[in-house]
């Protein structure tokens, strides 16, 4: 009883937290998924609390609060558009070819998809590319768009498995977080262990925040939390297979009664092997970008480490590195028909005419 009252007189509520950092329940729900504002667990049930030295951190800062807020601060269509001096129409085509990435999004009340951005991102890519502001699109633009390309979920899902893989080490728990990126029954092509695919469904990460209530909605939402492009699901897989094995090296999936053996995974801890926690991501804000965001880059999904950016000089290869291929697989035949895959498939893109990319906007 002591631990707990001492734990609660140096942590407050999310709602306590965002009234002293004066933020609106949504802007401090983004600012704790893009880590501006570090949470922690607080026992059971997911709960997570602030520390008071985190929110002293924070008030400190000399541009509090203002800095604070407009690091949060999310705006639609049509106030992107405004802020950068075009009609929606425009800014939709552009963020439809991927040059402004979304950050989260929700549906209305006729069950269409509303995207917001982050004002600091919209803002910088005006700066950066100017040139798509004004005049006609370049043709390139313009035959993406004709052939009804969207790749605002793409992106949205790049910049939210870049959080997830952020928020851990544990590569159970980086496994877990792929995982969901893909629908069910991919998820058991790639992981044919029913004892594997159990304790990913243990760790699998919470739904994003604003997800909807109603089962019609909620179906919607759904779909777009998973990969649906062959090449992204591709892409998907493979790094999946890839944590995978660095999991089963670092500690196998646990298995009931503490004996058994499945694939190459050997003899299994008991049961009681305890849960990795989360850890909060550090703190990031939207980088001053020295090049256009506009990347020219093959049409498959980027690896999983462009989205996340460099890692801590001690932290583990994360999930999905390509050097890990390298590495001596566990399932060796599995291993070589996703990478025969991927290669036949990047050998026919590489033969057709024109060898087009496409600019994507990393998270």
């Amino acid at each position: 009883m002591a631990v707990d009252e001492r734990a609660r007189t140096v942590t407050v509520t999310p709602g306590r937290a965002a009234q002293e950092l004066e933020l609106a329940r949504d802007e401090f729900r983004l600012a704790v998924q893009l880590g501006l504002v570090r949470t922690v667990p607080a026992g059971e049930g997911g709960r997570r609390r602030v520390e008071r030295r985190e929110l002293d951190r924070l008030r400190a800062a000399p541009d509090f609060p203002a800095g604070l807020r407009e690091r949060v601060h999310a705006v639609g269509t049509a106030e992107a558009a405004a802020l950068l001096e075009i009609t929606p129409e425009r800014f939709t085509r552009l963020a439809r070819t991927g040059h402004v990435s979304p950050v989260r999004f929700s549906l209305n009340r006729y069950r269409a998809v509303v995207w917001t951005y982050l004002a600091e991102e919209v803002a910088a890519f005006g700066l950066t590319c100017p040139a798509l502001l004004t005049g006609r699109l370049p043709g390139e633009l313009r035959e993406r768009l004709a052939a009804h390309e969207d790749l605002r979920p793409r992106n949205w899902r790049a910049r939210r498995l870049g959080v997830l893989l952020r928020a851990t080490d544990d590569p159970w728990a980086q496994a877990a977080a792929i995982a969901s990126m893909l629908d069910p029954v991919q998820v058991s092509e790639v992981v044919d262990d029913p004892y594997e695919r159990a304790h990913l469904d243990r760790l699998r990460p919470p739904a994003p925040p604003g997800m909807p209530v109603h089962a019609a909605g909620r179906d919607i939402a759904e779909r777009l939390t998973r990969a649906d492009g062959p090449d992204e699901i591709l892409w998907h897989r493979l790094s999946l297979a890839l944590a995978l094995d660095e999991a089963r090296t670092e500690q196998p999936a646990p298995y009931p009664g503490g004996a058994g053996s499945s694939g190459a995974a050997g003899e299994r801890p008991g049961a009681g092997t305890p849960v990795p926690v989360l850890r909060q991501p550090a703190p990031t804000v939207a980088p001053a970008l020295p090049h256009p965001p506009v990347l020219a880059v093959p049409s498959r999904p980027p690896a999983v480490p462009m989205a996340l950016g460099p890692r801590p000089a001690q932290a583990p290869a994360p999930a999905g590195w390509p050097t890990a291929i390298d590495r001596p697989p566990s399932r060796p035949a599995a291993r070589l028909r996703l990478l025969d895959r991927l290669r036949r498939r990047r050998a026919a893109d590489g033969g057709r005419a024109g060898g087009r990319k496409r600019p994507v906007s990393w998270p």
